[in-house]
């Protein structure tokens, strides 16, 4: 491997331009002592929810709004995000940075509990995008919910895939580690999805519904 490619991936990281809201919102949120989605992955969700032309997201694990902001940013204008998180005081400043952003209260569906409880309660093959912002013991729970609710053509996104650099490492065999492993495993072994690993931020595993 080149010498370089630590220059490279730094380069990828910082080549993407982040608006103002999410900016603040990337700020509050690290104030709250709440690690958002990277720069670069924000802006890979963004572009695979415009390449599916999203009219209908759901993204478990709102935050303060930043990858939120990012998905808003590649759906078209009718589109419509739908949001899960149990921290209400989270989905309080994610809130604030959509209508800072200058999003409509139409276009974001907030709610608040459990995804383990609503994303059963959620229409099957209707979601053209569904992201997983959680941590991977929890998104390996959640995965089999999450292809529910896809369309055929939908994409499954799932964050922290490499979980701090540790997945790639054979000798890191704790649980949470494990659990990204093992769900990426799983994804790519399925004939129904199409799957690969996006080194971005902390790693972003794509995988789309083929049937």
């Amino acid at each position: 491997m080149s010498a370089d490619k630590t220059l490279t991936w730094t380069y990828t990281e910082e080549f993407p331009l982040e608006e103002e809201a999410a900016t603040q919102a990337r700020l509050r949120g690290m104030g709250l002592g709440v690690e958002p989605v990277s720069v670069a992955t924000g802006a890979a969700l963004r572009v695979l929810a415009a390449s599916v032309g999203a009219k209908s997201i759901a993204e478990i694990g709102t935050g303060t709004g930043v990858s939120g902001l990012w998905l808003l940013g590649g759906m078209g204008r009718d589109g419509v995000l739908t949001t899960i998180d149990v921290e209400s005081e989270l989905q309080r400043e994610a809130r604030r940075a959509f209508d800072g952003a200058g999003y409509p209260s139409s276009r974001t569906r907030i709610i608040q509990g459990r995804a383990s409880d609503v994303m059963p309660r959620m229409a099957a093959r209707s979601y053209d995008m569904v992201v997983l912002d959680v941590a991977p013991e929890e998104a390996i729970l959640l995965a089999s919910n999450a292809l529910r609710m896809l369309r055929p053509g939908g994409v499954l996104a799932v964050t922290r895939a490499l979980w701090n650099d540790h997945v790639a490492d054979p000798a890191r065999r704790d649980v949470t580690t494990v659990a990204a492993r093992e769900l990426g495993k799983a994804l790519r072994a399925s004939r129904a999805l199409l799957t690969t690993l996006l080194p971005v931020g902390d790693g972003l595993l794509v995988s789309v519904r083929q049937t």
